[in-house]
């Protein structure tokens, strides 16, 4: 429901002001747009064809409640995507909250790799199959699997209660909650039931080095839940477990598709090889060129 209209300059002069307040506390100013179209629905065109703006332009939220949420961007550095509660993620429009990581670009690709994977293995992707999103957060991995393999039940895991009701919340929004089973626990544990029957599981787990934490920019080490981030002394300690649990769960060819941080490749794809149980390991870039994702088929 719209909330208030604005004169066009007004909203300009806004806008132009904020951009140059970016800039003094090292944010990016497009963050600005970001803002005015996640937070007030402001047209992406509109900004980016103006000036002149248009003489009355309808915002979805009241520039002063904009205004209080970029104070609080700059001052708390509280990340853009908690202050307006959302963020765009592949196709999906998924509710965040400080419960939850926020979704990052990048892991997107994980989706990718799990379609391309099963053409390459001559997987039918009308076929019914089960797949597990360990450390689900926000929902968002689980619900990139269930949009590619329509015929796939998700079994969605997280130990947070309060992530779960996020995930759930952008299940139903998406029309996939019947799509997606949710799991409270510890990785594997609430999936003993899927023992040997899974097609493919994949998880972007923490791995970021507990020593490391303190010198991540504020919006992550202050406002993202630790327990996403830490993981152990060398950022190994969930990909670990996961790497030597998932043999277990996991039916012959099929997937392991784990995301981690930059340099981790070579220990990850070492930690899959000693194994035994792994018959392909592959190490696959983001966007950025960064080697991201590892993918292994169960023997």
């Amino acid at each position: 429901m719209v909330k208030e209209t604005v004169a066009g300059d007004r909203l300009w002069q806004w806008r132009q002001l904020a951009r140059q307040a970016a800039i003094a506390h090292q944010v990016s100013p497009a963050e600005v747009d970001w803002l005015l179209q996640q937070g007030a629905d402001v047209d992406p065109l509109l900004l980016k064809l103006g000036p002149p703006f248009p003489p009355e332009i309808s915002l979805s939220r009241s520039l002063a409640d904009l205004t209080q949420l970029w104070q609080a961007r700059l001052r708390d550095r509280v990340p853009v995507q908690y202050l307006v509660g959302r963020v765009p993620w592949r196709e999906f429009d998924l509710a965040v909250s400080p419960a939850v990581l926020i979704p990052r670009p990048e892991t997107e690709l994980l989706i990718d790799l799990a379609n391309s994977a099963a053409l390459q293995y001559g997987w039918p992707v009308q076929e019914v199959s089960h797949w597990a999103d360990l450390g689900t957060g926000s929902g968002a991995i689980a619900l990139g699997l269930a949009s590619v393999f329509p015929l796939a039940t998700v079994h969605a895991v997280d130990w947070s209660e309060p992530a779960l009701a996020i995930a759930r919340q952008n299940a139903e929004a998406a029309g996939l909650g019947d799509r997606i089973q949710f799991h409270q626990g510890s990785w594997f544990e609430p999936l003993a039931f899927l023992a040997g029957q899974l097609q493919g599981i994949v998880s972007n787990p923490p791995y970021i080095p507990t020593r490391d934490l303190t010198h991540l920019d504020p919006e992550v080490a202050v406002h993202e839940p630790h327990t996403a981030l830490d993981g152990g002394p060398d950022g190994l300690d969930c990909i670990r477990h996961i790497v030597h649990t998932a043999p277990h769960y996991l039916k012959p060819g099929g997937l392991l598709l784990l995301e981690m941080m930059a340099g981790q490749a070579p220990a990850v794809a070492q930690l899959l090889s000693n194994t035994g149980q792994y018959a392909t390991v592959q190490i696959h870039p983001d966007l950025a060129g960064i080697e991201r994702f590892a993918v292994s088929v169960r023997r």
